[in-house]
């Protein structure tokens, strides 16, 4: 049976000051405002709407795993590890709070980056074959 469900069509962030997490997203990120009013702003961002939602003080789309780490829920692709080092560097100029690049036991490298809420986003250096082939 085929699954109906095509792809990811928006993905929801919880952030205290939408102006403040807008631009941010903006000038860090490069996204594309396509949409804001007083509750939320809708971000055009690899090839993604990202909703970011007025929320209360604390609020992040981390969770907390079995262990007590703190996890992302979110992981973006780069072209390759030359690719992730070049954002990674870029994000750490711009002021982003990045982490070290990591070797997890799988083909490929990561980091992980944070918006101003605390929201934790992971990034691999590999992409999916499902992109590789709509290239």
């Amino acid at each position: 049976m085929n699954n109906p469900l095509q792809r990811v069509g928006t993905i929801y962030l919880p952030v205290e000051n939408l102006e403040k997490s807008t631009d941010w997203y903006i000038e860090k990120l490069a996204a594309e405002l396509t949409y804001k009013d007083l509750d939320k702003a809708i971000l055009n961002l690899a090839d993604q709407s990202f909703f970011l939602v007025r929320a209360n003080k604390g609020q992040s789309s981390n969770f907390m795993d079995v262990l007590g780490n703190t996890c992302f829920s979110l992981t973006f692709e780069v072209d390759g590890v030359n690719s992730l080092h070049a954002l990674r560097e870029d994000l750490l100029k711009k002021g982003v709070k990045t982490g070290e690049v990591e070797n997890r036991g799988h083909p490929g490298r990561n980091f992980v980056f944070y918006d101003l809420d605390g929201n934790a986003f992971d990034v691999w250096s590999e992409l999916s074959s499902t992109f590789e082939k709509k290239r």
